[in-house]
């Protein structure tokens, strides 16, 4: 396996180069699932665990105080701490409609966070009419080529399909959602959802992976969420996720 250093120096998607140098800068490959309702408790939890993070994970659309200075606000964060934005939107329509709501609407998503991710149900035109808005602008897409819920119906044919995409879209596709790794493509991310210390799930279908788990099936980047949000010492929790994934990263080149 190359370390993050090396791919970095491999990747064409400028991107997906940027990601990668950050993880080897910061020695992380955590992302925070920032799932919060409130504006001030996101910012809060960007700039406290920001140093510690490489992505930050949110769903803008759940902010019940939404403002249009706060993606900028999250936009000065990033800079300051170094790491990059993926608005969790979770696209799922035809290439038309994704197309406005990526571009514009209420969040104009496209102009603070430089990645996104889409299902692919609604096929290609999905992928390329996300990439009219986001190509020019150096944004980057993931594709959810699996999920970490009880039940979910990305897998087999779906998943191998959207392996086949992101190769053929690849100035856009940056890599997956994924509980595995999917291909050996080394310009792709691998980024692993429902990850937890202890494993296990929850009452809604979530199920859990260690970060160990999740690095040893080929996570190149570890979300978590609850682990660290519900903490009563949030800081110190992103700093354990931080060691305990960028450790198991550390383990798996050295093999």
């Amino acid at each position: 396996m190359l370390n993050y250093s090396v791919r970095s120096e491999k990747c064409r998607h400028p991107l997906t180069k940027k990601l990668f140098s950050i993880m080897d800068e910061k020695k992380s490959n955590l992302s925070l699932a920032a799932d919060v309702t409130r504006s001030q408790d996101l910012l809060t939890l960007a700039d406290q665990l920001g140093p510690y993070i490489c992505v930050l994970k949110t769903h803008i659309d759940i902010c019940d105080d939404f403002t249009s200075d706060l993606p900028q606000k999250l936009k000065e964060l990033a800079e300051k701490h170094k790491f990059l934005i993926f608005e969790d939107r979770k696209f799922a329509d035809i290439g038309n409609t994704v197309l406005e709501q990526y571009r514009g609407g209420v969040y104009n998503i496209a102009d603070w966070a430089p990645i996104t991710n889409a299902h692919c149900v609604p096929g290609e035109g999905i992928i390329q009419g996300l990439a009219k808005v986001g190509v020019p602008k150096g944004n980057g897409l993931l594709l959810l080529a699996e999920m970490s819920s009880k039940g979910t119906l990305a897998h087999g044919e779906y998943t191998q399909t959207t392996v086949q995409w992101a190769e053929k879209y690849s100035n856009f596709v940056m890599g997956f959602i994924c509980t595995r790794k999917l291909s050996d493509n080394v310009e792709f991310v691998h980024m692993m959802p429902g990850v937890k210390m202890a494993g296990g799930g929850d009452t809604l279908g979530q199920q859990y992976l260690t970060p160990e788990k999740a690095i040893e099936r080929g996570a190149d980047i570890i979300i978590v969420g609850r682990g660290i949000t519900s903490n009563e010492d949030p800081v110190e929790a992103a700093k354990r996720y931080r060691d305990a994934g960028f450790e198991a990263y550390s383990s798996r080149i050295s093999v």
